[in-house]
């Protein structure tokens, strides 16, 4: 009977690791047909960000919402509802002739894709409790939404090339179909705290406006008009302003919607903050590094995505087979730092990649530590973020770890790629070569990106404690050597 449960979990983790898998995918997938779809549909040039931009605005805006829901009514059920919400969008995608529903569905995408993913880690956490467990299931799902993005660049290459940029969307109609028929079958059903002292709309309101409205500051004006534009700044500001008020109505609230004893874990809120900072590296430097790959050494979309898959076969190798050993015998916050450390490295090291650069020597290498570092540090990083929160609070977690790595990567993207354009335009302006002038932009990204790594390895040295499962560990490991000290003195 154990070994049927034991088999029951462990198909239910791959079930709401596809449906992550599907999400994360299409974050990144139709980056590779965006040239396309352009000619197809018509799209202006500064229209066709909105292919992007809606989806994350959605996404990102909605995540901590979305968490805090699956808590208070139930996490299979806003899986579900996502998962359909998330289906049904991909299917209008697929069939959209005009910019315009396109965009409109995209945006309902985000939505969909911000309620499946936002409970998926708070359910993966209840259903492996025990420790061991708990860190390989976190491992499994550390690699799908941190290898997912990569994978999206390959699947995209192929499916555009060989079909057609529609099937970039009709793609995810048949995987959502199979994920909520699974499971509906096997995900048990919780009913959720419930609305105990009514429901908190105006932190509700408060918190989406915030987020939606920074998240749009940060991929419209500031990436087009720059940091210090006039429409930035006042954008920027009415954002932390909704933000402040969100934390005054939830100290204040008789039943908040993200009761803030939550952050007064150490380990919570440094994997947060560590997460937003690591984050915003290594997205930025995804986007910019297959800028690299394509404008600088001239590779095609399906080129691109197979220089990645180094990355990912590395990062799942280590979250799959031997995270959880590592976080099991070491801690959480021991794994994480050489892996910061190794993405750290990479960044640095891609700053150093030549014009004429050979792949061998300048490009594998950097894969291969990124892929170490993220399939060592991300891991870590979800348990760490989970380990603080009760179980009434899994779905909160998990939606602000989410919410964290997506504003994380979208203010990354925005920072770095300004940063390398106007580097670039100062190269090309001092009279160096296109190739050159974009070689020394990318350069200046990928060493701020590792100094935002750095930067979260300061946060990990200063705020992280050792995990309860290392502290049970230390006294057991001093008591073992006290006996056997005493037996070699006997």
């Amino acid at each position: 009977m154990e070994q049927t449960t034991d088999l029951r979990r462990q198909i239910a983790l791959y079930v709401l690791c596809l449906g992550m898998l599907m999400i994360v995918l299409d974050a990144t997938v139709v980056n590779v047909a965006l040239p396309v779809i352009q000619d197809d549909l018509g799209f202006s040039a500064s229209s066709l960000a909105w292919v992007v931009n809606a989806y994350l605005i959605a996404f990102g805006g909605l995540m901590l919402l979305a968490g805090r829901i699956g808590d208070l009514v139930g996490r299979k059920r806003v899986f579900m509802t996502g998962l359909g919400v998330f289906t049904l969008a991909s299917l209008a995608c697929g069939v959209a002739q005009s910019p315009g529903v396109l965009v409109a569905a995209r945006f309902v995408q985000g939505a969909g894709g911000a309620l499946t993913s936002a409970v998926i880690l708070g359910m993966i956490v209840t259903m492996f409790p025990q420790p061991r467990e708990q860190a390989k299931a976190i491992g499994v799902y550390a690699f799908v939404a941190s290898a997912g993005g990569s994978v999206g660049l390959l699947a995209g290459g192929v499916l555009t090339q060989a079909i057609s940029w529609h099937w970039i969307f009709f793609i995810n109609v048949p995987i959502g179909i199979a994920t909520a028929v699974a499971a509906a079958r096997l995900l048990d059903a919780d009913e959720g705290i419930g609305f105990r002292g009514g429901a908190d709309v105006p932190g509700a309101v408060l918190i989406t406006s915030a987020l939606m409205l920074g998240v749009y500051t940060i991929v419209k004006p500031a990436a087009e008009l720059g940091w210090g534009a006039g429409q930035t700044l006042l954008l920027g500001a009415v954002s932390i302003a909704l933000l402040v008020a969100f934390v005054v109505r939830e100290a204040t609230a008789g039943n908040p919607l993200v009761p803030l004893r939550i952050f007064r874990s150490r380990n919570l809120s440094g994997a947060n903050a560590i997460q937003g900072l690591s984050v915003a590296g290594m997205f930025g430097t995804f986007f910019l590094g297959a800028l690299y790959l394509e404008r600088v050494l001239g590779y095609d979309a399906l080129q691109i995505g197979l220089a990645f898959l180094p990355t990912t076969i590395v990062m799942g190798t280590l979250s799959i087979r031997y995270s959880e050993r590592l976080v099991t015998r070491f801690g959480a916050a021991a794994t994480l730092l050489p892996g910061l450390v190794s993405i750290a490295a990479s960044l640095a090291l891609f700053a150093l990649a030549p014009v004429d650069g050979s792949y061998l020597t300048h490009v594998f290498p950097v894969m291969v530590l990124l892929g170490l570092g993220a399939g060592l540090a991300f891991p870590a990083l979800m348990t760490l973020a989970m380990a603080g929160a009760q179980p009434s609070e899994a779905g909160l977690a998990s939606g602000l770890v989410n919410t964290t790595a997506q504003v994380g990567g979208a203010l990354g993207l925005a920072v770095l790629a300004t940063l390398s354009a106007t580097r670039t335009e100062t190269l090309t302006a001092r009279g160096d070569s296109a190739a050159a002038a974009l070689t020394g932009g990318y350069h200046l990204a990928f060493m701020i990106a590792a100094g935002l790594v750095v930067a979260a390895i300061v946060v990990a040295l200063a705020v992280l404690r050792p995990s309860p499962l290392q502290r049970r560990r230390e006294p057991a490991a001093r008591h073992d050597a006290s006996a056997q000290a005493c037996s070699e003195a006997v």
